[in-house]
């Protein structure tokens, strides 16, 4: 079973605002071949993969980097084990004695799979990155909570399904998410697809926040942290929202309503380069789709702007793109303005 330990000295050292803004001067291309050099390398021996990956290295952030990159491009995603996993944990929601039982019987399943296999879920990649910073003299703790995606905790009461890393750094507190960094399932069939993702590499934690919540607050790494429902009634969020570092702020649920000729205005925290980049909003409707080009501005203060207003009456899925891919999506239901 997965160990907690917060004693008064850890909670003092976490610190907030912690992200990867921090180290715009590092270059991590040593870090990264290093990782590349030993791929496929065996994981019956923990402390000598460790030292192969780290040996090398300076700091213990390029040391980190190097086993994150490892495990993010070398271990594949479990979907079967994922569907059991949530199937059990929905089922026993509740009741705490009986998801400690399962997690402990699901573990040792986990491991058996992660060193025969090269397979595992959110639990596998969080212990083995674990346990690879510890070997290499960096403290890494495992944080447990509530993930979030198109399929899983959104609304409802929530079900705690996911696991990460938090990372101590030149006495700092980052976030990590080795899980989400290392790819994707593709559909149909759902076969693991490699894709890294950097995006959830010591990841700003207010934008990690909007799909992360530990069951210990504590690990939100700042002080103004939401509330559970807060959380699962929040837009939707994908990977692409991290390597463009774009953090919503408006509207803060998924579901809108409005009337014919309103126009909405979705707000984001952004970096100035993303003016430069193609915008749009898809909305999908049970049997159309639309483009819509929004009124784009960008504020002094670092605030990207989309207004937009919607003439007809329906149900959308109203999905905000960058380049045609994904950063966030809301509902909209729009109603006919009776005035």
């Amino acid at each position: 079973m997965i160990r907690w330990i917060f004693g008064f000295l850890l909670l003092s050292s976490v610190h907030t605002q912690a992200q990867l803004s921090d180290f715009d001067d590092i270059d991590f291309q040593k870090a990264d071949s290093v990782a590349y050099l030993y791929k496929g390398e065996s994981l019956e021996s923990l402390p000598l993969l460790a030292f192969k990956l780290t040996s090398p290295l300076a700091s213990d952030l390029e040391k980190f980097r190097a086993i994150y990159t490892w495990v993010c491009t070398n271990i594949e995603n479990d979907h079967n084990g994922y569907l059991r996993n949530k199937k059990n944990r929905e089922k026993l929601n509740g009741n705490s004695e009986a998801i400690a039982n399962w997690n402990r019987t699901f573990q040792i399943k986990v491991f058996k799979k992660l060193l025969h296999e090269r397979k595992t879920v959110c639990t596998g990649y969080a212990y083995l990155l674990r346990e690879l910073s510890a070997f290499a003299g960096i403290e890494c703790k495992i944080i447990d909570g509530y993930g979030r995606t198109v399929v899983a905790n959104v609304g409802g009461e929530g079900v705690p399904n996911h696991s990460w890393n938090a990372v101590l750094i030149n006495d700092k507190w980052y976030l990590c998410d080795a899980t989400w960094s290392s790819g994707n399932f593709g559909i149909p069939g759902y076969v693991f697809i490699r894709d890294y993702n950097d995006g959830y590499f010591l990841a700003d934690p207010e934008l990690f926040a909007k799909n992360h919540f530990p069951l210990d607050t504590t690990w939100f790494l700042m002080d103004d942290k939401p509330d559970l429902d807060e959380f699962l009634n929040a837009p939707i969020i994908y990977k692409y929202a991290f390597n463009y570092q774009l953090i919503p702020l408006e509207p803060q649920v998924m579901d809108i309503n409005a009337t014919t000729n309103d126009s909405i205005a979705f707000l984001f925290k952004a970096p100035d380069s993303i003016q430069d980049q193609n915008i749009f909003i898809e909305l999908v409707t049970q049997d159309k789709t639309y483009i819509i080009n929004p009124d784009v501005t960008y504020s002094e203060e670092g605030i990207l702007a989309l207004n937009c207003r919607f003439n007809r009456r329906g149900k959308y899925d109203a999905h905000i793109k960058i380049e045609g891919k994904p950063v966030a999506s809301f509902i909209i239901r729009v109603k006919k303005n009776r005035q």
